[in-house]
C-alpha cells in the first residue's frame, strides 16, 4: 500500500466516524449532490480544501449513489514560488489531477487600505466559478468546516449587529446555473487537523502576502479564542450555536428581514 492509500484509508477507518460520517451526513441533511453533477473542486493549498478534495474523491470512487464528475481547480492568486510548490507537491502525493490557473488577485487587494480579505473572498469565488464553469462544471465545492460556520454566526452577531450564518449551499446571484456546496460542513476543524497530523501533511496555511505585510486585524482570530473559551466551561456551546439558528422561535424575536422586507413582532402584536 503506497502512501496516497494509506491516507485515503485513514479517511474511511480511522476517521470515519468523525470525518468521513459527518462528511456523508452534510451532503445527505443539504441534498448537496444530485445524479448527473459536475463539481469543480476548489483546493486552496490547506488541510481542509485538501481533505475536501479526497473526500469527494473516495466518494465518487467507491460510494455514491448518485454518479457525478469532479475537477480538482487550483487557483493560484498570485503565491510566493515556495507556496505554489508545496501545493504542487501536495497534489503528486494525494494524486488529484487538478487543473491549476492564475489570477491577479493579490496584486489588486494589496493595494486597499486595511485587512481587504472580504475583497479577496469575493474576487476568489468570482474567478472560481467563471472557470469551473468554462470546465463544464454547475457546481463548486468549498472546504468551509462546522468551526467556520460557528464562528461566522458569533462575527455577525458580535460585529455585525444581526444573526446569519454561513449556508450550507447557494446558488449564484452572478453566474446563472451555478452552485456553491459545503460538503465539510459537520466536520470539525480539530479532526481535519488530527487526519493531517496523523498522515504527516503538511499545508499551506495563510498564503497571503498582504495580511503577511500587515498587522492582522482579523475579527475572526477574536471570535477563534472566544469560542475556544466557551468551549471550556460548556463542552457543547458550540453545538448549541448551530442548533439554535435551526431552532429560531419567530414568537420570541423582535424583528426579522427576508429579503427587502422586514417584520416587526408590533406587526401582529395586538391581533
Amino acid at each position: 500500500m503506497d502512501r496516497c492509500q494509506q491516507i485515503e484509508r485513514s479517511i474511511i477507518k480511522k476517521y470515519r466516524k468523525t470525518i468521513w460520517n459527518n462528511f456523508i451526513g452534510s451532503l445527505k441533511d443539504y441534498k448537496m449532490i444530485q445524479a448527473g453533477d459536475r463539481i469543480g473542486v476548489c483546493i486552496s493549498g490547506g488541510k481542509d480544501s485538501f481533505l475536501l478534495a479526497k473526500c469527494l474523491q473516495e466518494l465518487q470512487r467507491h460510494g455514491s449513489e448518485e454518479p457525478f464528475e469532479l475537477e480538482f481547480i487550483v487557483m493560484d492568486p498570485g503565491y510566493r514560488h515556495e507556496n505554489r510548490q508545496q501545493i504542487e507537491n501536495l497534489l503528486n502525493i494525494l494524486q488529484l489531477p487538478a487543473h491549476i490557473f492564475e489570477s491577479p488577485i493579490f496584486p489588486v487587494v494589496e493595494k486597499q487600505e486595511g485587512t481587504p480579505c472580504y475583497l479577496c473572498a469575493r474576487m476568489r469565488r468570482g474567478y472560481l466559478y467563471k472557470y469551473a464553469q468554462s470546465l463544464g462544471c454547475n457546481k463548486i465545492a468549498l472546504g468551509h468546516h462546522f468551526d467556520d460556520v460557528i464562528e461566522t454566526i458569533l462575527m455577525s452577531m458580535l460585529y455585525g449587529a444581526e444573526m446569519r450564518t454561513m449556508m450550507p449551499k447557494l446558488h449564484s446571484q452572478n453566474y446563472p446555473g451555478m452552485e456553491l456546496i459545503r460538503p465539510l460542513y459537520l466536520v470539525r476543524e480539530r479532526d481535519i487537523t488530527a487526519w493531517s497530523r496523523y498522515n504527516d501533511l503538511e499545508f499551506i496555511r495563510c498564503a497571503c502576502s498582504v495580511s503577511d505585510s500587515r498587522e492582522n486585524s482579523s475579527k475572526r482570530a477574536e471570535i477563534k479564542a472566544l469560542l475556544e473559551s466557551l468551549r471550556t466551561t460548556n463542552p457543547q456551546a458550540d453545538i448549541n450555536i448551530f442548533r439554535s439558528a435551526e431552532n429560531v422561535n419567530l414568537e420570541t424575536i423582535i424583528g426579522y428581514r427576508k429579503g427587502d422586507q422586514h417584520v416587526s413582532f408590533l406587526d401582529e402584536y395586538d391581533q
